[in-house]
């Protein structure tokens, strides 16, 4: 069949470029893979919708961002307040919400180099990234490294803003505890 012998083609043609954006939105090798072998499925399914208006690559990418979109939204509704440690929180801020003096953020000081220009500094921060629940990571890399829009990112995992502004702040407290700890704290 025609359309069998093309998407071998396609899956020998662009599963690399797949695997590398989607390795890129989610910093997970085998989540990645799990994605691109979900969009070919996906696209198996439906090749009989593709009017070949635009590129297989475009159409692949569309489904696999697609699929990128559903997971982290699946992922944000299951663990909506799953991962959030009460006694955490409650060791950043007293009772009237306010910074405990021993919490509240400081600067780190004491740092001669732009710390993103130490390889070192980078890798503990993907360390910390790798360790926030996966909602949370979810908000720090679309909000701060892809820089998107607030707006786009609450329509990406479908959630509500004053939700998406609740996971944003819990991930940075555990980020920076994460990063005070792990590299400050050791220098």
């Amino acid at each position: 069949m025609q359309w069998t012998d093309e998407l071998v083609k396609w899956i020998n043609l662009y599963t690399k470029d797949l695997y590398m954006w989607a390795l890129h939105k989610t910093s997970d090798k085998m989540l990645a893979e799990d994605l691109v072998q979900d969009t070919f499925l996906a696209a198996a399914e439906s090749l009989h919708k593709f009017d070949r208006k635009s590129q297989p690559k475009t159409w692949l990418m569309g489904i696999l961002k697609n699929k990128i979109a559903d997971y982290y939204k699946k992922t944000i509704h299951q663990a909506s307040q799953k991962y959030v440690s009460i006694d955490f929180l409650e060791g950043f801020f007293d009772g009237s919400e306010h910074w405990r003096k021993e919490s509240k953020p400081r600067n780190w000081e004491g740092e001669s180099e732009n710390l993103l220009d130490n390889p070192l500094f980078n890798h503990e921060i993907e360390v910390c990234l790798q360790k926030l629940p996966e909602q949370f990571r979810a908000c720090i890399k679309l909000k701060f490294l892809e820089e998107k829009k607030s707006k786009d990112i609450c329509q990406d995992l479908a959630i509500s803003a004053t939700n998406y502004w609740q996971l944003l702040h819990r991930a940075k407290l555990h980020l920076r505890s994460c990063i005070e700890n792990n590299w400050f704290k050791k220098q």
